[in-house]
């Protein structure tokens, strides 16, 4: 199986804490030696994962288009779960599901802080397209903060079908779109199961998403800009319905 890089103490520190028997290799700078690098270098003797020192200018080379923080580990690649998983996954659970939807997210830095978001206010799985958008790269992991570690992460082939499949379960769909067919995100009642779903970077919810909806929400703007950023937007609407079950 290919592996990848994963880097950042964060980053590194989730996949060593959360999922450890991914990480292949570990990589530390000869540059840096201070305690958080030491706490990553217990994890790895602790769970068993091979780790070898390298001298910082070795390591600024050959990992010269990233900010690997002085660590660096070599991993398995996180498989995402099947729908049949994400399915399961809410259907045990012992309270209102709290599903997000990314339709064709495609920006990992945008990816990365809406799964930091999402562990933040407890999402229960994300859900995305198998095809044009992003999954767990390593940019995403090193943005998401050990956030990729923890959230349950699905891609499916049929956006639109599995939506119908949410459904099934009772779980309300809430897309965020502009337009007169909208009411403002913080006059829907997010109480019981709902999913919200997000379109991609400047295009939005895709006709089939916006029409598998049971409702629309935007967020009002008061200023010259007529939009937010797909994260920023995401972590409002998201701290509404946590706000609304507190």
């Amino acid at each position: 199986m290919k592996t990848h890089f994963v880097f950042g103490i964060h980053a590194v520190t989730a996949c060593l804490t959360r999922n450890a028997g991914a990480v292949t290799g570990l990589y530390l700078s000869d540059d840096r030696k201070d305690n958080r690098l030491s706490t990553v270098e217990s994890l790895a003797v602790a769970a068993g994962v091979e780790w070898q020192r390298m001298p910082g200018r070795e390591m600024d080379k050959r990992f010269s288009d990233v900010r690997h923080q002085g660590v660096v580990a070599e991993c398995k690649p996180r498989e995402p779960l099947s729908e049949p998983q994400m399915l399961r996954l809410l259907t045990d659970l012992s309270e209102p599901a709290m599903v997000l939807v990314l339709d064709g997210v495609t920006d990992p830095h945008n990816l990365g802080a809406i799964l930091r978001t999402a562990d933040a206010v407890g999402v229960h799985c994300v859900l995305a397209p198998r095809n044009a958008s992003v999954g767990i790269t390593p940019v995403v992991k090193k943005v998401a903060s050990g956030a990729a570690e923890s959230v349950p992460f699905c891609q499916v082939a049929n956006l639109a079908r599995s939506l119908a499949e949410l459904k099934s379960l009772g779980i309300w769909i809430y897309g965020a779109a502009a337009g007169n067919e909208s009411v403002s995100y913080g006059e829907i009642d997010y109480t019981g199961p709902v999913a919200l779903v997000m379109g991609a970077e400047g295009k939005g919810l895709r006709r089939l998403t916006m029409e598998a909806c049971d409702g629309l929400v935007n967020i009002p703007m008061a200023g010259y800009v007529d939009s937010l950023n797909v994260s920023v937007a995401t972590g409002v609407c998201l701290y509404e319905i946590i706000r609304q079950r507190a």
